[in-house]
């Protein structure tokens, strides 16, 4: 006998039972398939401790079999070990299972073999004590979540489609109970794809594949169970919901990604070690949750105007853990005060439900506390639930969301509301903005914070300085020029039933479209689908003739006549201002191509009517990426250098609509549109300036762009706007914070006396302007002892001190941090000598 093979599976055996101490073995599946190998090796350890000592003769079979069982023990412990929170539980399931299933057998299969063995043994292995033992391991329960998997794999690949019973057993066995759990799932799943794809693992890579289809049909499942929950006829837009919880929003906050989500749940996951974003797989440039206020005003007013309670957003989080894919088959409801898990779970007209087909473009309040509402009522139940929709069901023109100084208050009634702002604002949010008439007195802009994704001055350039455009920003639906961006809603002829329109854009998919358009294969998940929604026939006759007048309008840009082409350009204007179908049509019946020619119109108003046009229909994602790809960057910059005022300012608004998309930062500054934008900073109108303020914020982002912007002379203009007196201090330090983190941007905000300015901001700005100022002076000062020594001049150690006590987190982070820094430079300067 081998007694040193013997030790070492001795070895692995107590390695492996010493992690039953372990947190990771306590989490769901791990602790179910570590007890059941536990469980074996306790009652195999015995046996193999009391022969260590014998004389019993070396037996090949025996030896092979030792070393076999120390090969599975030690691969397990792998497993175990290495098991993380974010891992596949459908995975780690199929690997351990089998493995468990090895060592069930050669334990048996040792104790089998001792038992008839004609060797002396020690006393204590008896021929009955042996039985008995080898009795216990036949016993231990067999976890047949595999062998169910497998068989779901199966049929799923024969395109028979596991059952729903199947799948309930699944979700139940590996604790896959709620969507942000079936997220993370398929998050781990496709991290196992892309490795097993880059070590050229072509089978094992299909296989995973094929696991990731099988967890897409249990998400499916789960959509269509809480759809068929919703019960009530309150309508919200879907994205007032969390793509983790699918529940309405009660803490919004935005991540690096862009995306929205529930505080709890996506900080929930960030610190278990999330490192990518669930909705869209980008990796997460920073762990910042910075809150978005747009949408939490919105969702709180529309809560407040249908008289409902907000849901506890902890007790979501408990409420999540509950299985609806098990209780569904039971006919377990939820709490009444939950909200909807689907994205479109509303209710569905008498005709919907014959067709089996739902309303696909709102989900709705599932038994919250509502009071005084009836389904009886004889309007809309749109009406007044949401800011600036009439009984109609037309929108009024809209007026920005943070109505926080006068200067905001009275330019509602200057400008005319034909641009729009940040797209980044998902349509649904964006076109239920409020009328002049808003309750909201005090929200905050989503601005740029969709596309914060700089890693160059991570927690302030980016997470932070982005909501330094909060007040009267030209970002999304708040601003001034958001009047274009209309609300989608179109009531239907009854009352009794919530309102909806034909749907086009794929913002406003049904669960089962919308989140799944990750969920989908790669080649299809850049298709775009075009998806409508049951409606009356009156609609769909309103929409052939929308298409009919749209394709005529579309013939009438390709005339001679200026005058045509003018009525054309102002007719589509209008039409892109109103509603998302319009703008999908406009899209389909070719006119991007058209409108973008005429931007070099040597008329004024066509050339006005073209780049609002163009702005406008840029609020949706797919037409974002179809202005670009018909080379719009240039006639914009074109219509920046030429244009009326008011051309002028809405160019720079589509410029900045068109760097949401990553690849167009880097085109638009390429492209020589930053010299014309900083000129616009400096000589524009106060909107146009403001314009120009936020579209290069955005490009700001893109590292290669913050030289060019330094270069262009952008500096000495937003120091300039930084007075109080022009109304864009948040702005201006917003994008110097960003500007701060190139030495060319340092040295220039120093030779332009920013230093005072942002020293001032420290002092008296907004809590934001605070935040962003004192990152801007932390990089001058660490990086210069000149600016430093200019810092400590302009007597900035008061305020920061102040604000190290009383500013937002992140701006005490930074204050303190200059602090530090003060202070070590003093010890180091007096050490000198």
């Amino acid at each position: 006998m081998e007694i040193s093979l013997l030790k070492a599976l001795l070895t692995s055996i107590s390695s492996v039972l010493n992690l039953s101490s372990s947190e990771k073995i306590n989490s769901e599946p791990v602790q179910k398939y570590y007890q059941r190998a536990e469980e074996i090796l306790k009652l195999l350890k015995p046996i193999l401790n009391a022969i260590v000592d014998s004389e019993i003769t070396s037996d090949e079979v025996l030896s092979k079999a030792f070393e076999g069982l120390g090969l599975y023990i030690e691969e397990l412990r792998e497993q175990c070990d290495s098991w993380q929170p974010l891992s596949s539980k459908v995975y780690f399931v199929l690997q351990v299972d089998s493995l468990i299933s090895k060592i069930h057998n050669s334990s048996l299969d040792i104790v089998q073999f001792l038992r008839l063995s004609h060797q002396h043994l020690p006393d204590e292995l008896s021929s009955a004590s042996l039985e008995h033992n080898l009795q216990k391991i036949k016993h231990v329960g067999y976890e047949q979540t595999s062998s169910i998997i497998r068989e779901a794999i199966r049929d799923q690949v024969d395109s028979v489609g596991p059952s729903s019973e199947i799948l309930a057993k699944i979700a139940e066995n590996l604790s896959l109970r709620s969507n942000q759990e079936i997220l993370i799932e398929v998050v781990a799943l496709e991290k196992l794809k892309e490795n097993a794809e880059q070590a050229e693992r072509t089978e094992e890579a299909e296989f995973v594949d094929q696991i990731i289809g099988l967890v897409t049909c249990m998400h499916d499942r789960l959509v269509t169970i809480k759809q068929s929950q919703t019960c009530s006829s309150v309508p919200i837009p879907a994205d007032f919901c969390c793509p983790l919880s699918l529940e309405l929003m009660t803490d919004p906050v935005i991540v690096a990604s862009g995306q929205t989500y529930e505080r709890a749940f996506i900080k929930k996951l960030i610190d278990l070690g999330l490192t990518v974003c669930p909705k869209t797989r980008q990796t997460l440039a920073h762990n910042n949750l910075i809150p978005n206020y747009t949408v939490k005003a919105l969702i709180a007013h529309c809560c407040e105007s249908n008289n409902v309670k907000l849901p506890d957003p902890m007790k979501s989080v408990s409420l999540n853990q509950s299985d609806p894919l098990v209780h569904a088959e039971s006919g377990l409801s939820r709490d009444s005060n939950s909200v909807p898990h689907s994205r479109s779970s509303q209710p569905m007209s008498p005709n919907s439900w014959s067709t089996g087909q739902s309303n696909k473009n709102l989900i709705t309040f599932s038994g919250l506390n509502q009071e005084g509402t009836s389904p009886l009522h004889p309007r809309s139940s749109l009406e007044g639930s949401f800011p600036g929709i009439d009984g109609k069901g037309d929108v009024l023109d809209v007026a920005r969301v943070s109505l926080s100084s006068d200067e905001d208050r009275s330019n509602l009634e200057q400008r005319d509301s034909n641009s729009v702002g940040q797209p980044p604002i998902p349509p649904s949010i964006q076109e239920f903005h409020n009328s002049g008439k808003s309750s909201l007195n005090h929200t905050r802009s989503v601005s740029a914070s969709s596309t914060l994704t700089n890693s160059d001055f991570p927690r302030v350039e980016i997470g932070d300085a982005n909501e330094a455009f909060e007040e009267s920003t030209h970002f999304g639906a708040n601003s001034d020029n958001t009047g274009e961006a209309k609300s989608d809603l179109q009531p239907e002829a009854s009352s009794a039933i919530p309102r909806r329109e034909v749907e086009f854009s794929p913002r406003f998919m049904d669960p089962r479209s919308r989140i799944q358009t990750k969920w989908r294969r790669p080649s299809e998940r850049f298709m775009p689908r075009i998806i409508s929604s049951p409606g009356t026939t009156e609609n769909k006759d309103d929409l052939s003739g929308t298409e009919t007048h749209v394709k005529k309008l579309v013939e009438d840009l390709k005339s001679t006549s200026v005058e045509t082409q003018r009525e054309a350009t102002g007719e589509l204007r209008l039409l892109a201002k109103h509603k998302m179908v319009n703008r999908i049509i406009i899209a389909n019946c070719g006119a991007i191509t058209l409108l973008v020619d005429l931007l070099y119109s040597p008329d004024i108003k066509t050339q006005e009517n073209a780049v609002t046009a163009l702005l406008n229909l840029s609020i949706n994602d797919n037409n974002k990426a179809a202005i670009a790809n018909a080379n719009a960057i240039e006639p914009l910059i074109h219509v920046l250098e030429t244009g009326s005022p008011e051309a002028k300012e809405n160019a720079a608004a589509t410029l900045f609509s068109l760097s949401v998309i990553e690849d167009n930062k880097v085109k638009i500054g390429r492209s020589g549109a930053i010299g014309p934008l900083v000129d616009l900073l400096g000589n524009g109108t106060p909107r146009g300036k403001k314009d120009a303020a936020t579209a290069l914020f955005n490009l700001s982002i893109f590292h290669e762009n913050k030289a060019r912007i330094v270069q262009a002379g952008a500096v000495r203009h937003l120091v300039e706007l930084m007075d109080p007196a022009a109304g864009m201090v948040d702005k201006g330090v917003a994008v110097l914070a960003n500007l701060a983190t190139i030495p060319e941007g340092r040295t220039t905000i120093g030779q332009e006396q920013g230093i005072p300015v942002l020293v001032e901001v420290v002092e008296l700005g907004s809590a934001r302007g605070k935040e962003n100022a004192a990152a801007a002076l932390l990089q001058l000062c660490t990086t210069s002892n000149r600016f430093c020594n200019m810092v400590l001049q302009e007597g900035a150690v008061p305020p920061i001190v102040a604000l190290s006590q009383s500013g937002t987190p992140r701006a005490k982070e930074k204050a303190q941090a200059l602090l530090t820094f003060f202070r070590n430079q003093r010890h180091g300067n007096s050490g000198r000598g």
